[in-house]
């Protein structure tokens, strides 16, 4: 059973030279307790599905069709007050710069009791040993001395910390991670990965983990989302993603990762850019850029279908011509 169901979902944006489509016909779900990674380039529509999950779209841009479900229930077509009640409660949110999600005139503690009073009903000595115990959980240490300290008195790191420590507040099921680690240093990188790793163990909470970095995806995730241009072009295992990649442009990400071991001066690229959203191409939105296109990539578009190797338990879905061949029957 999938905790999150995202179908066929498609954010538009109104503007004066006709409708964007940021985000076209994305399908994908995540099981309790998987971590399922986001990746692609600036632009991609990884933050915007992250977004759209949460329910904060910037207006003007808008669901225009689709679905998204929550333990089954659909949440996409909720007013803003019924959002707001299950976000935080269901859906926890970590954001790129932990200053921009606290408050900079409250004290932690503060922050954290006023969260999970308003979503479990405790009093406030209760909440205040669950902000504690929370802080302590997500590896501050002394929590106690420094459940009173304010947001500057903390490092980068540790202020992170306190951000995922607020998303866990009121024990939500899933976990919208955008970009959590892109501002840190390595080191503190991996300690904020092993964290959200145990996280989701302990608590059995699944987690949408936004990136663009492919080590962090390897080292975390369950299972890969590789998007590009508002379409999911490839999804499956992550090892299975990352050490044999099937669309052109995954692979493209793989070559495009310094290795140690090859002495080389330059490292590989993928030529050319994302496409802006009033100038996607027709077919496979790829295309320009893909060194493997033939007639069909710039006529059809490419729709998701399951591709099996030789010895894989679970298919990799992609959206690629030279692939439908090769297709499972009956799994699109």
């Amino acid at each position: 059973m999938s905790l999150l169901q995202v179908k066929n979902l498609v954010v538009e944006f109104p503007s004066r030279h006709g409708t964007l489509r940021a985000l076209d016909e994305i399908s994908f779900d995540i099981a309790p307790g998987e971590i399922l990674g986001v990746v692609g380039e600036s632009g991609a529509g990884k933050s915007l599905t992250g977004a759209s999950i949460i329910g904060l779209l910037e207006p003007p841009g808008r669901i225009a069709s689709g679905q998204i479900l929550l333990e089954g229930q659909r949440i996409d077509n909720l007013n803003n007050d019924q959002m707001r009640s299950i976000r935080g409660r269901k859906i926890g949110a970590i954001f790129q710069d932990p200053l921009t999600s606290l408050n900079p005139l409250y004290s932690v503690g503060k922050q954290l009791t006023e969260t999970i009073q308003a979503h479990l009903p405790v009093s406030d000595q209760e909440a205040l040993q669950r902000a504690i115990a929370l802080l302590q959980d997500t590896g501050i240490p002394a929590a106690a001395e420094r459940i009173d300290h304010y947001p500057h008195q903390f490092s980068g790191g540790m202020r992170q910390r306190v951000v995922i420590a607020l998303a866990l507040a009121a024990e939500p099921q899933l976990i919208v991670a955008d970009e959590p680690t892109t501002a840190l240093d390595v080191s503190i990188q991996a300690q904020i990965i092993s964290l959200l790793k145990n996280v989701c163990k302990k608590r059995g909470a699944a987690v949408m983990l936004i990136t663009h970095d492919m080590g962090v995806i390897a080292e975390t995730c369950d299972r890969v989302a590789v998007m590009y241009a508002g379409r999911i072009a490839e999804i499956g295992p992550v090892h299975q993603v990352i050490n044999h990649p099937e669309h052109p442009y995954t692979a493209g990400l793989m070559a495009s990762i310094p290795d140690m071991d090859v002495d080389r001066e330059r490292l590989n690229q993928i030529d050319g850019a994302m496409p802006r959203l009033n100038a996607i191409p027709k077919g496979c939105a790829f295309n320009p850029r893909c060194p493997q296109v033939f007639d069909r990539c710039l006529n059809e578009r490419p729709d998701l279908a399951a591709v099996s190797r030789s010895g894989q338990n679970t298919p990799t879905q992609v959206a690629c011509w030279l692939h439908h061949a090769n297709t499972l029957e009956g799994v699109s």
